[in-house]
């Protein structure tokens, strides 16, 4: 028998504005059924049906997470998809960066860690354009 990952649940104070945020920022989860959100709960549509769920939890977030995403850019830089976070609301947590290897622990607008890798074109020792 065998079991897979159905969806990966992120406890917010507010799942429509943070679901809408993380629709910003990956392009492999889309806000498709937004007129289903309610207000404990919405999501993201993601890849071979799993979806990232954020449902709405009454209090703040206190600790690191048990769990967390980790994001690899696909057409940019390690180092410039952390600049595009970053400005677009994501917060530094640690800043684990070398040359070409490493990552950086960032946060989004509820404070959520999630990490952002070398891109695999990084890693393979290609240039980016």
């Amino acid at each position: 028998m065998t079991t897979r990952t159905a969806n990966f649940c992120i406890d917010c104070a507010d799942p429509r504005a943070l679901a809408l945020w993380w629709a910003d920022m990956v392009d492999d989860f889309e806000a498709d059924e937004q007129d289903e959100w309610t207000d404990e709960e919405a999501w993201l549509a993601g890849p071979v049906g799993r979806d990232l769920v954020f449902l709405k939890v009454p209090e703040p977030k206190q600790v690191k997470n048990r769990m967390h995403v980790c994001v690899r850019p696909v057409d940019t830089t390690r180092d410039e998809e952390v600049e595009r976070l970053l400005a677009h609301g994501a917060t530094m947590v640690d800043d684990l960066r070398q040359p070409d290897e490493g990552w950086a622990v960032l946060a989004d607008p509820e404070g959520n860690e999630f990490c952002v890798l070398t891109a695999d074109a990084e890693r393979c020792g290609v240039a980016q354009g």
